[in-house]
Order: C-alpha cells, then structure tokens, then sequence
C-alpha cells in the first residue's frame, strides 16, 4: 500500500511538475513571433555587407509596407526622360489628323485589354515627366512600382517583404531590389516562353 502511494505522489509531481513548465512556457512565448523576438532581442547586426555590390549604381531609399530599402534609379535610364523636351504642349494639344506622324509608334501595348487601359491609363497628360494613378495623383518614374501596385497588390505586398523580384548583391544589408520595370516590359510585361540557356543535348547510353 506504502509503495502504491509513493508512486502516486511522485506521479502526481511530475504532472504538476510538466503543467507549471508549460504555462511558464506560454507566459513566456505567446507566439512563434514573441519567441523570435525575445531571442533577438540583444541581435547587434552583421559584419556582412552588400555594400561593394551596389558600387556604380544609382539608388533612392523608399519605405513601403514599414520596410525601408533601396531600389534603383529609373529617369537616369530612360533614354527619352525629361518627356518634355518633346512634348511642349498637353497631349490633347498635341493630336494630329495627320496618320503618317504617329509618335512612338515602337510601343507596343500588350498589357491590358484596349478596353481597360491605353496610354494615358499610366502616363500623365497634363505633365509627361510624371505617371499618374487611377485617380490622377502624380507618381514620379522612380516610383512607377506605385502605379503598377494599384492592380498588382499581392505582387506588391511580396515585393516589398522580400518574397517577390530580385535583389541587387545579396541578402545581406544593406537590402536593394529590383523594382518592377526592371524586370517586366511596362507595356508588355509578361514573359515570352523561351528556351534555357543550357540544355542537355546528350543520349541517355552516352550518360552511363
């Protein structure tokens, strides 16, 4: 009967024992999150550096989403930026009956249905050297990954956590994306289907 009881009281122990550790444990750590940020807490950084990467590139710092980062700079490369030093009138001043001048006759639009957008969807009437939103806000040619989140916004919300484009040097600070025309054509932004740049040509009996 003695050794019965014994047994009971130390089982009951370690019962009580296992409860009090887990409920210190969730009094300690609510979530995954909280655990991460406690063990971070005292984190000072990294040596590493992506710094050397970036040498030679022009970048602007932008914070989206509460991420702050670098991105490159656009109106350097446009080889027609400033627009104006064309278009020196509105462009619904500038129309022409006259079928045989048509300006940037190159483009290709291939984004959207003609139904949904055209040009001036995107590009600024009123002032060519700056996009325009769906509401006619301006939005500066550096920034034109703010026009195109207005329809892309899952694209956007990866882009600006990480998850989606590709980054200038590394992983290791300070972080620098691409942004969304470096990657994508604006006026015809999906990928055509294309070979890879390596394939294997060999016979199957050549491999053994």
């Amino acid at each position: 009967m003695n050794n019965r009881y014994h047994i009971h009281i130390v089982i009951s122990y370690l019962i009580i024992g296992f409860l009090w550790s887990s409920c210190k444990h969730k009094e300690e750590y609510h979530s995954i999150t909280d655990k991460i940020e406690a063990k971070s807490k005292n984190y000072h950084g990294t040596s590493i550096s992506s710094e050397k990467y970036l040498e030679g590139i022009e970048t602007i710092e932008v914070i989206e989403n509460g991420h702050t980062f670098l991105i490159p700079e656009r109106k350097g490369e446009l080889k027609s930026f400033a627009c104006t030093e064309c278009h020196t009138k509105p462009m619904h001043q500038m129309q022409s009956k006259d079928s045989t001048k048509k300006a940037h006759w190159n483009i290709k639009l291939n984004h959207a249905d003609l139904g949904t957008m055209n040009c001036v969807t995107c590009h600024n009437g009123d002032n060519p050297d700056a996009l325009k939103s769906l509401t006619g806000n301006p939005i500066d040619f550096n920034n034109s990954y703010k026009l195109c989140s207005q329809c892309h916004q899952k694209q956007y919300k990866d882009w600006t956590g990480g998850a989606h484009g590709k980054r200038i040097g590394g992983w290791a600070p300070p972080r620098a994306s691409m942004t969304c025309v470096n990657c994508h054509n604006p006026h015809a932004p999906s990928f055509d289907t294309r070979w890879p740049a390596r394939f294997n040509t060999q016979k199957i009996k050549e491999r053994k």
